[in-house]
């Protein structure tokens, strides 16, 4: 039996713009293939991440970059078929009673090849900063407003080791748990406590959504390429595993 059986609604929730079609591009595609209602709730807007060089790389560091992210991430929600996409922060996704509020990208630094860790400079604003049951609250009242089937967000090491991915696995798995909705996380190579999804006919799909994201990243036949030269194939296969 699929993870996947029964579901009509699913909440994805990722802490950059991007991020949702990186690693769960092919997955949104081949949920709303199956008729699966997906929204997205995002955490931050990227401000820290590196531009790619050329005609946008003047924006990196600027209060416009936030802007080009949020414009970037509307073309890729539209390109993937999400249904709805909710900031971190904003009403429904804001705990009744608290003002709105506008988490920041927390950076981060380069461990070794692979694997993330926090920035030197993290500001105040910035997600990793926010009390984690504040956060967890938030992703809570989206999720009481949805009512979704299933919550998927990152693992406990958030992919790669990123301080907002962590944050965002540790708050979106507590505020299901405490909701009593199903909550899977994504993982990148398959085990025997998950399920794996070979989806490689959502190329296409994908490419499209991932071109959205043009600051970030630039798309080389079945390969992204990252700000920072990094070079990866485009993810079309994922697996999830129930916590």
């Amino acid at each position: 039996m699929s993870l996947l059986d029964g579901c009509t609604s699913v909440l994805v929730v990722h802490a950059h713009p991007d991020d949702e079609t990186i690693s769960t591009g092919a997955l949104i595609a081949e949920l709303v293939e199956r008729g699966i209602r997906v929204a997205l709730l995002t955490a931050t807007r990227g401000e820290r991440g590196e531009v790619v060089a050329g005609p946008l790389s003047v924006l990196e560091g600027t209060d416009a970059l936030s802007r080009e992210r949020e414009r970037e991430l509307h073309g890729a929600v539209r390109a993937l078929g999400i249904s709805a996409h909710f900031w971190l922060g904003r009403s429904p996704a804001r705990a009744e009673s608290l003002a709105a509020r506008h988490y920041l990208d927390s950076g981060m630094t380069w461990i070794n090849p692979g694997l993330a860790g926090p920035a030197t400079d993290v500001a105040d604003d910035a997600l990793v900063r926010a009390p984690l049951a504040e956060v967890t609250d938030d992703v809570g009242a989206l999720i009481a407003h949805l009512q979704p089937s299933l919550v998927i967000s990152y693992d406990h090491g958030g992919g790669y080791g990123h301080p907002d991915h962590v944050r965002v696995h540790d708050a979106t798995r507590a505020a299901a748990r405490s909701l009593n909705t199903p909550f899977a996380e994504i993982r990148q190579q398959a085990d025997a406590d998950g399920e794996w999804f070979d989806l490689e006919r959502h190329l296409a799909t994908v490419t499209a959504a991932l071109r959205c994201h043009a600051s970030q990243l630039t798309v080389e036949g079945i390969e992204l390429v990252h700000s920072g030269g990094q070079r990866e194939a485009i993810t079309t296969s994922v697996g999830l595993r129930t916590r």
